[in-house]
C-alpha cells in the first residue's frame, strides 16, 4: 500500500513530460514527428506544383480541384467544389472525433491555389511548371540539384523553384503533410477544421464575396487564419494582423486622333505623354507624399500603435541595399509607419514606343494604370473621388469612354478614367484578443520564441467578406520566405520554410486553450 503514492507520482511525472492522454497535445514532440516523416512528402509537392493554375485559363483549374479532392479526402475530409460566378472554390471540412471544447471550436483557413501568369523565357529552368531543386553557389547564382537528394537529407537553404510554390500552393502542401503525419502518429486535432481554397485570388477574387454570403452557414467558424504571404524580411516567425486593400484605376490622355510626325506637328499638336506626366507629377511631391487634399485624412498613429510598429525589427539599411536605392519616400517615419497610410502607385505607364521601335511622332494617347492601397480609415470610393476632383482641378474633363470627335473638338483637356470593378478591402485585427494569444502560443511551441507581430502589411488579400459575413477575427500566418520572387519569374520556396511550415501547422492544429 505504501508504494502506490510513489507509483502514482511517477506516473504523473511521465504524463507531465510526455503529455496527458486526453489533454496534452501541446506537449507532443513536433520536431521528432517532423523529422521522422518529412522526406515522404516531396513527391506530393512535385506532383501538385506540376499542375498549371493560371486563373486566366479556365482549363487549368479543374485538374487542381481533382488533385485537392483526392488529397484532402485521403485525410478524412469531406470536400466540395463550391460553384461561383467564375471558377469553383474548393472547400474541405473535418469534424473532430469528440465535440470541441474551449473558447475556439471551429477553425477556418483561407489559402489559394491559383498562380500568376508566366513568361517561360524569363525562368532559369525548362518550365515554371516543372519544379527544380536548387542551391545557391558561391557567386550568388542558382545551381540545379537532383530532386532525389531530398530522400537522403536536406539543406534548409536549398530552394524549390516553380510558379505558385510560395504564392500560395506551398502552404497547402504543408498542411496536407502535417495532416498525414498526424494521422500516421495517431495525433488528433481537437478542432472542427474548415479549409477554403480560392481559385481566383490572383485575378482579384471577383466572386468571393458572393460565395461567402451564399455559403455563410457552411463557412461559419470562430477564427479565420490566412495562410498566405511572406514572413518578415528577417525570415523570423511572423504574425500579421492586417492588410491594406486595393483599388485600381486607368487614366488615358489624348493628343491628335492619329499619331503625327514630330517634325511637322511638334510644338503644335498637344502631346498626351507630356500631359500625363504633368498630371501624375501633380499628385505627389518629391518626397513621395500624395499632395491631393484630404488623401491622408483620418490616419492617426497613437502612442500604442507607434510602439507596436517600432517593435518590428526592420533594418532600413538592409532594405535599402536589397532594393538598391539611396533613400525612401517620406510618407511615414519608418517602413512600418508608411504601410499605415493609403498609397497612390503608378503601376504602369505607356505611350507609343521606345528603343528600336521608336518613331519620331507626337503620340495619339498615353495611358497610366494606378493602384491605390487602402487602409481601414479610407474607403476606395472616397479616395478615387479625391483623385477625380484633383484631375478636374487641373482643367480636365473626365469621361468613362474614349472621346468622340465632337468631344475632342469641344474640350481642350480630356481624361478617360475607368475603375476596375474588382476591389479588395483592408482589415486590421486588434492585438491581445484571445485568438491572438492562442495563435501566439502555437508559434512559440513551434519556434521556442515570440513571433514578430506586424500591425498592417502592404499586400492585399480578399478576406473582408469573411469578416463581415461571418463576424469573426482574422490573423495572417505567413510561412514562406519573403524573398520568394512571388508574381515574378523564378518564384521559389526556401526548403527550411517548407519544413518549418509543416511544424507550424501541427502546432496550430493541436494547440490547447490558453489564458
Amino acid at each position: 500500500m505504501k508504494t502506490r503514492p510513489l507509483l502514482w507520482l511517477a506516473t504523473l511525472g511521465l504524463f507531465y513530460i510526455y503529455g496527458f492522454p486526453a489533454k496534452g497535445q501541446s506537449k507532443i514532440d513536433l520536431e521528432t514527428v517532423l523529422q521522422k516523416h518529412v522526406k515522404n512528402y516531396y513527391g506530393d509537392l512535385y506532383e501538385f506544383m506540376s499542375l498549371p493554375s493560371n486563373a486566366h485559363i479556365k482549363e487549368q483549374i479543374q485538374p487542381n480541384l481533382d488533385w485537392l479532392k483526392k488529397a484532402f479526402e485521403k485525410q478524412g475530409f469531406r470536400t466540395e467544389a463550391l460553384p461561383t460566378g467564375g471558377h469553383p472554390v474548393f472547400f474541405a471540412e473535418k469534424a473532430p472525433a469528440v465535440s470541441p471544447k474551449g473558447k475556439l471550436k471551429t477553425l477556418l483557413f483561407y489559402m489559394h491555389f491559383d498562380g500568376q501568369p508566366v513568361e517561360p523565357e524569363k525562368w532559369q529552368q525548362a518550365s515554371p511548371y516543372q519544379p527544380v531543386l536548387k542551391k545557391r553557389t558561391a557567386d550568388g547564382k542558382w545551381e540545379a540539384l537532383d530532386w532525389n537528394l531530398l530522400q537522403k537529407n536536406y539543406d534548409p537553404e536549398w530552394r524549390i523553384f516553380a510558379r505558385a510554390v510560395s504564392d500560395d500552393k506551398g502552404p497547402i502542401l504543408m498542411l496536407l503533410a502535417a495532416l498525414d503525419m498526424m494521422q500516421k502518429e495517431k495525433i488528433n486535432s481537437p478542432y472542427h477544421i474548415k479549409v477554403i481554397l480560392d481559385s481566383e485570388e490572383e485575378i482579384g477574387a471577383p466572386h468571393l464575396a458572393e460565395t461567402v454570403k451564399k455559403y455563410k452557414d457552411k463557412l461559419a467558424a470562430d477564427f479565420l487564419m490566412v495562410m498566405d504571404g511572406g514572413r518578415h524580411l528577417s525570415n523570423e516567425p511572423t504574425l500579421t494582423y492586417g492588410c491594406r486593400g486595393i483599388a485600381t484605376i486607368t487614366l488615358t490622355t489624348y493628343g491628335p486622333k492619329i499619331s503625327q510626325h514630330s517634325g511637322h506637328y511638334g510644338n503644335y499638336a498637344p502631346n498626351p505623354a507630356l500631359r500625363m506626366a504633368q498630371l501624375l507629377a501633380s499628385m505627389k511631391d518629391e518626397d513621395g507624399r500624395v499632395t491631393i487634399p484630404g488623401y491622408y485624412d483620418g490616419i492617426k498613429i497613437d502612442e500604442n500603435a507607434r510602439k507596436i510598429l517600432a517593435a518590428v525589427p526592420d533594418d532600413p539599411e538592409l532594405i535599402r541595399q536589397k532594393l538598391v536605392f539611396t533613400q525612401p519616400d517620406k510618407v511615414g517615419g519608418n517602413y512600418q509607419e508608411a504601410l499605415q497610410y493609403p498609397s497612390l502607385n503608378i503601376r504602369g505607364l505607356v505611350s507609343a514606343n521606345i528603343g528600336e521601335k521608336a518613331n519620331t511622332i507626337v503620340p495619339d494617347e498615353a495611358t497610366a494604370e494606378i493602384d491605390l492601397r487602402l487602409v481601414p480609415e479610407s474607403s476606395p470610393d472616397y479616395l478615387i473621388g479625391l483623385v477625380r476632383k484633383h484631375i478636374e482641378s487641373k482643367g480636365y474633363v473626365i469621361l468613362d469612354h474614349k472621346p468622340t470627335d465632337a468631344e475632342r473638338l469641344k474640350f481642350p483637356k480630356i481624361v478617360t478614367l475607368t475603375e476596375n470593378e474588382s476591389r479588395m478591402l483592408p482589415f486590421r485585427t486588434d492585438f491581445g484578443i484571445y485568438p491572438d494569444r492562442w495563435l501566439t502560443a502555437a508559434l512559440v511551441r513551434t519556434f521556442g520564441k515570440e513571433p514578430i507581430k506586424i500591425r498592417m502589411t502592404g499586400g492585399s488579400v480578399p478576406i473582408v467578406p469573411f469578416l463581415r459575413e461571418l463576424n469573426l477575427p482574422a490573423i495572417h500566418v505567413p510561412m514562406v520566405n519573403m524573398d520568394n520572387n512571388q508574381h515574378a519569374a523564378n518564384e521559389n520556396l526556401r526548403l527550411g520554410n517548407y519544413v518549418e511550415g509543416i511544424k507550424t501547422w501541427m502546432a496550430i492544429l493541436t494547440q490547447e486553450d490558453v489564458k
